[in-house]
């Protein structure tokens, strides 16, 4: 009775089988003949995003639908392929796009397990639904799905199906494909990733976001371990290799951003932009490479610099209070699943990290951080935010339990501190001024914060940045280096200075009674600079200026311009910094160098523009010479630290210290430093250009010059120089005690008694280039 009833259940089966078969038969007839063509494989195009890169070669961002680098079988670790198929498709090699065996163990595994937990879908297979079908679960998907997957294998190679799935599927994080995902997960390409590496990414494809290693650690960590021992099994690797693997700790790239080598994305969007204006939404699919000026060195440089003096700037100015506050979870079994979920939309910016208040006193607080754990904070790591934590604030800005608090780590001790988000913004850009190349460019503390780029958008007062232009104007309208102008107040009628009375001061509100041109720029003295304005013209002034590439209506015709009231953007004024810098020589900034299609065929080539003469090469000498001693000896001197002599540049702030600014130079590279709130107000007492501004711009230089020879400014033709009584403002008579300074040599001071000695040949005609050059007044005080 038993075996009568074993004999019909069997013939049960054969029949269901056979009748199974039949209906496969019947239906991959009526279907094979209408399955889509293949030319999407046989001419895979894949959607590849645009890169862009340093001159150094170091990525900088990249920008597309699909995060994806394309690899091939041929350059990356045999061990790869060899994980994907241990964790896949052992029998790749084997099956003809349906695994017959492989379903048949499925089968048995989910009858068994009494559920469908183990599925059958070959390496084929799933190349057929990524390049044509969908996601859903029915008989007549699954059923294209395996006539689909045997076309293929009719129609290409093992290895080219392989390369297809590896560059092909999707495995979080944006990343399609093993070599984006390689970059995603572990910041490095997949060539040199490790067998731990491999596994844990050939763990991925069975399902993205349950093992994605960001999100869950532990999970991924179980799914790594399964393929090694898989690895293991089918001897793809030997026993040293598998504990070794098993062992190796992983270091998972914790962010969504891009896995870049050097920070710029101030950068990237200006380029983005460009490339979109010029290609539109090709760039986005079309693995475009775009090569730009910015040097990783100088890009890190310029970025710690920055962040470090608004760090500074913050810290100087107090602390304003806590973030905000996070409803603490009630008692239960998972207390920081609860505060993980509440930071898990704050972002770390930088290094300051978003922490949740556990408990808080004067002398200790404990906080959660999502990144860090929990961490304790003491001494020395409470003292910016004492107020807070003695009710020195208002009660909602105080520290206590459930306040979010930003937290930052000290790299040398390991000690924590609380810090808080800068309110403040700033901007850094340095250019080549040779060749207009620019080598660094941050246009603000964090560009996920605040994409705002201050560089080409903040359009800001320069304040006294801008006084070396005017100083260029007037040594064309015959002033010189030498020449005395009063140093006293005075009141400006309302028609010179825009409509309303104006009664300048000096900064520390002292005057000097008489200077020269060279003290009154090396002490940014105000009402000399003022009176100089008074003597050329504002209109000749604005007009000058314009030479430098700025706009002239936004420079206003009134004796406020002559302390920056106009507006410039940080990139104008480096660029019209380049001229003093490079001997008369204006040059125009450029990003791009060239651009190159995914097969490395050149797109676009840039072609720099030469270098043009905007002021006279002897003006462009005695401006540097007067900047040189702003760096020595005057509101610049802390530059002095960096033990250069070719160091000029000028400080620059603005009425109620609004803006503070540093922009100079040496032979080889110009820089301008900017700091200011974006809506703007005084940065407080004291934060000039030279306590806010100057320290960024001195980070800078002293990092990328470290290496650098220093430099001297080549004296051009028709300069001479004279022994000039500082009195007097004229040679120095027998028996008088000078000064050297430099001259034009038409415009240099004459007594009959001690006449100037030419220090060189005369200036030819065409490297004067003058406007309307006029002697001075008789009196040589103006």
């Amino acid at each position: 009775m038993f075996k009568s009833r074993w004999h019909y259940l069997v013939v049960a089966l054969v029949a269901f089988f056979l009748l199974f078969a039949a209906l496969g038969v019947l239906a991959a007839v009526l279907i094979y003949p209408n399955l889509p063509s293949l030319d999407r494989l046989t001419d895979y195009r894949p959607k590849v995003p645009m890169r862009i890169y340093t001159a150094d070669n170091s990525l900088i961002a990249e920008f597309g639908e699909e995060r994806r680098a394309v690899v091939s079988l041929t350059n990356i670790p045999h061990f790869v392929p060899q994980a994907i198929l241990a964790a896949e498709d052992e029998r790749f090699y084997q099956h003809g796009g349906v695994d017959t065996l492989g379903i048949l163990r499925a089968a048995l595994s989910n009858v068994l397990s009494g559920g469908a937990k183990e599925g059958a879908s070959t390496i084929t297979m799933q190349v057929a639904r990524n390049f044509f079908l969908s996601s859903e679960k029915t008989f007549t998907r699954k059923l294209n799905e395996a006539l689909l997957a045997i076309k293929i294998e009719h129609t290409l190679s093992k290895d080219q199906i392989l390369t297809l799935y590896i560059n092909q599927i999707y495995l979080g994080q944006r990343a399609y494909g093993f070599g984006a995902a390689s970059y995603a997960y572990f910041g490095k390409p997949l060539q040199k990733v490790s067998i731990a590496e491999a596994a844990m990414l050939a763990g991925l494809p069975k399902a993205p976001s349950r093992y994605n290693p960001v999100v869950n650690f532990e999970r991924a960590r179980q799914r790594q371990l399964y393929v090694l021992h898989r690895m293991h099994e089918l001897k793809y690797i030997d026993d040293a290799q598998y504990e070794q693997a098993k062992n190796q700790r992983l270091v998972i790239r914790n962010t969504l951003q891009n896995a870049t080598n050097v920070s710029a994305d101030y950068v990237a969007e200006m380029v983005r932009q460009a490339m979109y204006d010029r290609y539109q939404d090709a760039i986005y699919t079309s693995g475009m490479k775009v090569y730009t000026t910015i040097r990783k060195h100088d890009q890190e440089a310029a970025n710690q610099a920055l962040w470090q003096g608004v760090m500074d700037y913050d810290q100087r100015h107090g602390y304003r209070g806590v973030e905000g506050s996070v409803p603490m979870p009630a008692d239960s079994q998972n207390p920081q699943a609860a505060l993980d979920d509440a930071l898990q939309n704050i972002a770390v910016i930088h290094d300051l990290q978003p922490a949740v208040v556990l408990a808080a006193s004067p002398k200790l607080v404990r906080a959660y951080s999502k990144d860090s754990g929990t961490l304790a904070i003491t001494g020395a790591g409470l003292k910016f935010a004492q107020r807070a934590l003695t009710g020195g604030l208002p009660a909602s800005l105080d520290i206590r339990r459930g306040a979010l608090i930003r937290v930052q780590k000290n790299a040398k001790t390991g000690a924590w501190r609380i810090v808080q988000l800068p309110a403040v913004e700033a901007a850094f850009i340095s250019i080549d001024p040779k060749t207009g190349a620019i080598r660094a460019l941050v246009g603000g503390f964090d560009y996920n914060h605040n994409k705002f780029n201050h560089v080409i958008q903040a359009w800001r007062q320069p304040g006294s940045s801008f006084k070396p232009f005017i100083y260029s104007a007037a040594l064309e309208k015959g002033f010189t280096a030498a020449t005395l102008v009063e140093d006293t107040p005075l009141t400006i009628p309302a028609d010179q200075a825009g409509g309303v009375a104006w009664t300048p001061k000096n900064y520390e509100d002292t005057y000097a009674g008489i200077v020269s041109v060279r003290q009154a720029l090396t002490k940014s003295l105000n009402l000399p600079t003022i009176r100089i304005l008074q003597a050329i013209g504002p209109y000749y002034a604005r007009d000058y200026v314009k030479r430098f590439g700025f706009d002239p209506a936004r420079q206003p015709p009134y004796l406020t311009l002559a302390l920056g009231a106009g507006s410039v953007t940080p990139l104008q004024l480096a660029t019209g910094y380049t001229a003093f810098a490079n001997g008369g020589q204006l040059v125009t900034p450029y990003l791009i160098t060239r651009v190159v299609d995914q097969h490395g065929q050149v797109l676009s080539q840039a072609i720099p523009e030469k270098p043009h003469q905007v002021i006279d090469p002897r003006n462009a000498f005695i401006m540097t010479s007067l900047m040189q001693d702003v760096v020595r000896r005057g509101t610049a001197a802390r530059a002095m630290q960096l033990g250069r002599s070719d160091l000029a540049g000028k400080t620059g702030t603005t009425n109620d210290q609004r803006d503070a600014w540093f922009a100079g130079y040496q032979p080889s590279v110009v820089g301008v430093a900017w700091i200011g709130f974006d809506q703007p107000r005084s940065l407080g007492r004291g934060e000039t250009g030279a306590q806010a501004a100057l320290p960024i711009w001195m980070k800078y230089m002293g990092t990328v010059l470290r290496d650098v020879p220093q430099t001297g400014y080549t004296m051009p033709n028709g300069i001479v120089t004279a022994t000039i009584n500082p009195l007097t403002g004229l040679p120095v008579a027998d028996g008088e005690q000078g000064y050297n300074e430099y001259f034009y040599q038409e415009t240099v001071p004459v007594l009959s008694t001690a006449p100037a000695v030419p220090d060189a040949a005369p200036a030819t005609p065409d490297a004067q280039q003058q406007p309307d050059s006029q002697q001075p007044n008789s009196s040589p005080v103006f």
